[in-house]
């Protein structure tokens, strides 16, 4: 991470700030000069991030929220307006679980739809609330490969991920013609993290984890430029969805 350049009287709130793409959207906005608001389940999992913006001189709030919770979302998004304009929301909560049919029970699947679809709406509504009487403004959803099918044993995650892809489609016919940059993007891809390593591993064992070309998963970072590209495009010509995958995936 670069020093960030001169500070902007705006805010960039990433709900779901995880520690790989939501960490590095946080961290590529950071450095453009916006203050960020970084929320997740854990407050204390922020700590590392938080640090690494105020390293370079950035600004970086960590709040502890559960983005199923109404008033949670409203009060996060509304502290970050408080500290400054809120330009740019980004909701980056994932809920990726395998259960075949009869193994998903009534309480894995409404969890899961409220992690990665119903959290969504509540995050993209309280956004709307904020920026409209400004007439601008991005709302930006993270997608899955499960956004756009369903695999064997996905059915609650594939469901919510295809919701909140219509969710966000509904709120960009909506929001766009009142200044309102709203985009969905599917990451169709294995996100190079411990997790998707140890995935790798445990399927081929080190030889398969050793065999991978050194940009056969997707880069964090990677991901989040495309974001600041998002954010940046002209009005005439904004892009509702945009998919991501790695020369090597195979779709």
């Amino acid at each position: 991470m670069t020093d960030q350049k001169q500070a902007r009287n705006a805010t960039v709130a990433v709900v779901g700030a995880g520690d790989y793409i939501g960490a590095a959207i946080a961290k590529r906005f950071a450095i453009e000069g916006y203050a960020i608001f970084a929320g997740r389940r854990t407050a204390d999992k922020l700590v590392p991030l938080q640090q690494a913006i105020e390293a370079h001189g950035g600004v970086c709030v960590a709040r502890g929220m559960d983005a199923r919770k109404e008033e949670d979302v409203a009060a996060f998004l509304a502290a970050a307006e408080a500290h400054a304009p809120l330009e740019a929301v980004i909701f980056n909560i994932g809920g990726n679980v395998n259960f075949p049919l009869l193994e998903t029970t009534e309480r894995v699947f409404r969890k899961v739809w409220e992690m990665a679809c119903y959290s969504g709406f509540l995050t993209g509504r309280e956004a709307a609330r904020l920026m409209l009487p400004r007439g601008k403004g991005s709302i930006f959803f993270t997608g899955a490969t499960a956004s756009l099918r369903g695999g064997s044993g996905y059915a609650a995650f594939a469901s919510a991920k295809a919701g909140l892809r219509m969710a966000a489609q509904s709120m960009a016919r909506e929001l766009g013609p009142k200044g309102i940059h709203v985009a969905h993007l599917v990451i169709d891809a294995g996100v190079d993290t411990a997790f998707v390593r140890e995935r790798i591993r445990a399927r081929g064992g080190d030889a398969a984890v050793d065999a991978l070309p050194s940009d056969a998963l997707m880069d964090p970072a990677s991901v989040a430029e495309a974001y600041w590209y998002m954010h940046n495009q002209a009005r005439d010509a904004w892009t509702f969805e945009l998919d991501l995958r790695p020369f090597a995936e195979t779709w």
